[in-house]
């Protein structure tokens, strides 16, 4: 028998612990963002403001898959509304439902939902990689429990997949690009000493695990020595609003053997920096940065080819770069991944239609064809 059972607060998943580590590891296109540690780091900074809903979808008392839902309050063209969507908050680039049988899964996520009083103004599910994993799981499910969905495209992502050879990825860049970066890798050897440091831990299984602050603590002050030490967005590595929640997952990802940690090293001292999450053959980009005083050297292009080919030696499959700066990723870049966002708007919520109405006549007024919207329900 399939129940649902739903979890509001964050002490209370401790006991799914173990059934979420197993449902995890066979989950298609996972991450450590879909962990139980990232979201209890997370929401540790980020509850403020926000209900959770953790729907843990359970077969003969046993859980099967979980679907990890939170309610927020956030700022719309039509005024403020209420979001029943994933917690992951743009901090990643793809997300859905836990477990081997997603479409099951959120089928029955979305009943509950269906059948629990509405504490929400909009059904946002965000994130989805629609084109790849999901493969309309997420719109078919929403369909099939009465929420006829809007999709929308909701983000891009530049994405390195590595073939079997390197060569056969370096020589697939172009011509002159490629030229470029073998002159100036060449140009720092020949300048110094050029040495890659890379932190990857394997899982911790109950152990003890070094985090290597020490190693940590230095992409900390090549991020504060960069242009992000001197303002940029509010999710960098040394912004005093967010680097504390960054050290707490840097140790959640370290036990879980997540932590993909790289530091370019001329004539010993740090030239640059790329911190990345990994998982399951597949690395997540999360912030990079470089000291002003190796500019002329571009350590940041260098220790990007170094990162690569070494990856590939390890076995890794695909580097997600990430969303923004398309233009600096493209040379690198094997194909684009598109994220999208299934909106449904309940009828009864007036500010909720309004904004299905703006959507539509932004369709209708500015080409936006990225928009599919079914009829109003």
């Amino acid at each position: 028998m399939i129940e649902v059972r739903e979890i509001n607060q964050i002490e209370s998943l401790s006991e799914f612990r173990l059934s979420w580590q197993t449902l995890l590891a066979q989950t298609t296109g996972a991450s450590f963002f879909h962990s139980l540690d990232w979201l209890e780091c997370y929401w540790k900074h980020f509850a403020a403001g926000q209900q959770l809903r953790v729907l843990v979808v359970t077969e003969n008392r046993q859980p099967v898959g979980i679907v990890p839902f939170v309610v927020r309050t956030e700022s719309t063209r039509v005024g403020r509304l209420r979001m029943l969507t994933y917690p992951l908050h743009d901090w990643a680039t793809f997300f859905g439902p836990i477990g081997p049988n997603p479409s099951a899964t959120l089928v029955a996520a979305l009943r509950h939902v269906r059948q629990t009083p509405r504490d929400w103004d909009l059904l946002d599910l965000r994130w989805v990689d629609a084109d790849s994993t999901d493969l309309g799981r997420t719109e078919r499910a929403m369909a099939q429990t009465g929420f006829r969905p809007c999709r929308q495209k909701w983000d891009r992502s530049s994405l390195v997949e590595l073939p079997e050879t390197w060569q056969v990825y370096w020589q697939g860049r172009e011509a002159k690009f490629r030229k470029n970066i073998d002159r100036l890798q060449q140009r720092v050897a020949e300048q110094g000493k050029v040495e890659l440091i890379r932190y990857r831990p394997e899982p911790a299984y109950g152990c003890e695990v070094d985090p290597r602050w020490d190693l940590y603590d230095t992409c900390v002050e090549l991020a504060q020595r960069s242009w992000q030490g001197e303002g940029g967005d509010k999710t960098n590595l040394c912004h005093a609003e967010v680097h504390e929640f960054f050290r707490d997952a840097h140790a959640a990802a370290a036990y879980l053997g997540a932590v993909d940690l790289c530091l370019l090293y001329f004539n010993d001292e740090p030239a640059a920096f790329m911190y990345n999450y990994c998982w399951q053959g597949a690395v997540y980009g999360l912030r990079r940065g470089f000291d002003p005083r190796f500019k002329h050297l571009r350590p940041g292009l260098v220790l990007q080819k170094m990162m690569l080919e070494d990856g590939h030696r390890r076995g890794d499959r695909c580097y997600d770069l990430g969303t923004g700066s398309h233009d600096t990723k493209q040379a690198w870049r094997t194909r684009v991944q598109t994220s999208y966002r299934f909106t449904f708007f309940p009828a009864m919520v007036l500010r909720a239609q309004m904004l299905w109405w703006n959507r539509w006549l932004r369709r209708q007024l500015h080409g936006e064809r990225d928009i599919a919207c079914s009829q109003v329900v």
